[in-house]
């Protein structure tokens, strides 16, 4: 049975998580002993450095093969890549208006990037996590969870046998696995660990939440069948551990001090857009035909 803040703007969404290396040219990393030459091509040097760019750029995008053939494949890539840019330099392309803007768009992009990764590396400390942790913990509601097991079976008729043998002494766990059309019965005995109200369906949940511990429902119909329903315990639903959510926290507190930084620098800066039309003005309302209360 299926159980079943917002600072983002859409500039956000487009630069989480995106790699900081969008049509970065060769070696644009300063040199450092553990940055070694992978390769040359006619005298230019490719670095791990910009292997490391090339990864988080196209990475995604490969296959995923055993030991350094990923390595191999993005050098490869990378010495093609220069290459290319050696003949179109030759050829003059560099001075081309396609050139141009889209090295102004890849280098802007990059910019962008890296004033966010920045943001990251600030914001993402242990203490502002903390704090949000705390915070968002003090903020929770109390909420009842139940553990249950059930026997699922076609017919109501099929439902009121078992709660028949059930009251008669037989193992719930034991005739969850021998009846019950479940699929994962056959291995949990029916067990359905611990829910809150609204991870279940209505009327099975609604009938969970009104049994004692230890206490059989009589059969409950719903979209999968009968049910007969047993609890086993009953608790407050135990608030998270910071060290289970921390890299939720983490994420959450990064991406509002950047959809933050976002929107001040929008806010501060001087925006012409060209294309977005403003709404036109309503029109105005026309004036109510006055009743005049003399009849002629």
């Amino acid at each position: 049975m299926k159980r079943s803040f917002s600072l983002f703007s859409l500039a956000l969404a487009l630069t989480l998580g995106v790699a900081l290396a969008v049509g970065a040219p060769l070696a644009v990393l300063a040199q450092k002993k553990d940055d070694p030459v992978v390769a040359r091509v006619n005298g230019v040097e490719i670095r791990q450095s910009d292997v490391d760019i090339a990864d988080a750029d196209i990475g995604q995008s490969l296959p995923q093969p055993p030991g350094d053939a990923r390595k191999e494949a993005i050098v490869a890539y990378l010495i093609d890549v220069a290459i290319l840019a050696q003949a179109a330099t030759a050829q003059k392309l560099e001075a081309s208006p396609e050139f141009v803007s889209r090295l102004a768009y890849a280098k802007n992009k990059v910019l962008m990037e890296t004033l966010l990764s920045e943001t990251t590396k600030t914001a993402a400390t242990e203490a502002e996590m903390k704090k949000l942790y705390d915070e968002s913990v003090a903020k929770m509601q109390p909420e009842e969870e139940v553990r249950a097991r059930h026997i699922l079976v076609k017919t109501e008729a099929e439902a009121k046998d078992v709660l028949a043998k059930l009251k008669g002494g037989a193992d719930f766990e034991k005739l969850a696995k021998e009846l019950s059309i479940d699929p994962s019965a056959k291995a949990n005995g029916g067990d359905l660990q611990y829910f809150s109200k609204g991870q279940m369906v209505a009327e099975f949940s609604d009938t969970a939440f009104k049994l004692d511990k230890g206490q059989l429902s009589e059969p409950v119909k719903t979209q999968f069948g009968f049910h007969i329903i047993k609890v086993e315990d009953k608790r407050q639903k135990p608030l998270p551990k910071y060290e289970d959510v921390k890299d939720q926290v983490q994420a959450f507190v990064v991406r509002k001090a950047q959809a933050e930084l976002i929107l001040k620098l929008r806010n501060e800066a001087k925006v012409e857009n060209l294309v977005k039309k403003e709404a036109p003005p309503a029109p105005p309302a026309k004036d109510a035909p006055k009743a005049d209360p003399k009849k002629k």
